[in-house]
């Protein structure tokens, strides 16, 4: 692993977090959308809650124009309800004026006592096209900006979007060290480049272990040009049984009744229907046999109904845990789960999978909430 520098090398666990649905997406079938589970507080807030008791670190709050709710104003209101878990809230660089969204991310982190964590999103703003370059200096700009802000007594900064000096009072976030950690997913050229100068952690949809292990590598090297190194996450989703057969049943039933059109118009719907990732998860269901599956339990037949992330993990506890081991041994120290519908995987898997493995707060091990702080989360859980 000596070509794969990794920020928390030395961390025995890994940050376990689940999906919030509050862009559409919970469903019993692919390609069907039952009302019950359309985009809407009562489902997505439950499903959140649930993680939180159950002992998930962190969870994924997502950002969709077409068919989501306002991830910030869900943030919001669901934070004061929260008691462990993080919250890790998608921003869409470029839809709220930044130093308006640092002070409105100083305000969620201090709700959360530091349990804030940010996904950086560089997809055009509805009703825009931008290239990809300029998409993610847009982006860096933001990012400037606001650690800016967190960090500084005032906003001076001079670019392509922006032109901006000003105080930076009253945004200083509750997190020190820099504010919260930055979660980012991109596979182009400029946005590997963004991650590597500016974010925490490097977040990558499904691949085999070999293409994971190259990503990887070549964030480090990235990074280390800049002097810094990242943390890696995987977002993927899960189908576990206490069988291997009741899992891939499971994952059978889930595609019984998709029609190839409605996954395509699914597919292609999404703001990031064309990116480099969205391709990369189409390559991996081209190699995939028969059934779906491109290495052991990696199964990639939820992609023809989603965009981005396309493959679940499928299997027994054991298989399960192997796998994760195997990434954690690769250098992953962040994965985020999803499944169909989401309460339901979300229970299954802390029912036999999460009392296994040792979870921890990345903002916490990573020094950004304060020691003296009243009601600080646990840096790591215990295997129970």
């Amino acid at each position: 692993m000596s070509d794969i520098i990794i920020r928390s090398k030395e961390l025995d666990g890994a940050e376990i977090s689940w999906f919030a649905p509050i862009c559409n997406g919970d469903t019993d079938f692919l390609g069907e959308m039952p009302d019950q589970y359309k985009s809407n507080w009562e489902n997505a807030s439950n499903i959140l809650l649930t993680a939180d008791k159950l002992g998930y670190r962190n969870i994924l709050c997502p950002s969709s124009y077409q068919v989501g709710q306002d991830t910030m104003s869900f943030v919001s209101a669901v934070a004061p309800l929260t008691k462990q878990i993080n919250l890790l809230a998608a921003v869409r660089c470029g839809e709220i004026h930044p130093p308006m969204l640092a002070r409105a991310i100083a305000t969620i982190d201090h709700i959360l006592k530091g349990r804030l964590t940010i996904n950086i999103i560089s997809s055009d703003l509805p009703g825009t096209k931008l290239s990809s370059p300029e998409r993610y200096q847009r982006s860096r700009e933001v990012i400037e900006i606001l650690k800016q802000a967190w960090t500084q007594d005032e906003i001076d900064f001079q670019g392509q979007y922006y032109q901006i000096k000003l105080a930076s009072e009253p945004v200083k976030p509750y997190q020190q060290n820099g504010g919260p950690l930055l979660y980012f997913g991109g596979y182009s050229p400029p946005g590997v480049d963004l991650c590597a100068e500016h974010c925490d952690v490097y977040l990558m949809w499904p691949e085999t272990k070999t293409r994971l292990k190259d990503l990887m590598t070549t964030m480090s090297q990235k990074a280390a040009a800049y002097g810094r190194k990242v943390d890696f996450g995987l977002r993927i989703h899960m189908i576990v049984r206490e069988t291997e057969e009741e899992a891939r049943a499971h994952a059978r039933k889930l595609m019984s009744k998709l029609d190839d059109d409605v996954g395509k118009e699914i597919r292609e719907r999404a703001q990031d229907a064309k990116s480099l990732g969205v391709s990369r998860q189409a390559e991996m269901r081209g190699a995939s046999d028969m059934d779906g599956f491109v290495e052991d339990n990696l199964w990639t037949g939820i992609g023809r109904a989603r965009s981005g992330c396309g493959a679940a993990l499928v299997g027994n506890p054991d298989q399960i845990l192997a796998k994760l081991q195997a990434y954690m041994d690769l250098g992953i120290r962040s994965f985020i789960f999803s499944g169909y519908p989401h309460l339901q995987e979300c229970q299954l898997f802390a029912k036999y999978v999460l009392p296994k493995l040792k979870t921890v707060s990345l903002p916490l091990v990573q020094g950004r909430i304060p020691k003296n702080a009243p009601d600080t989360p646990l840096a790591a859980g215990k295997r129970r």
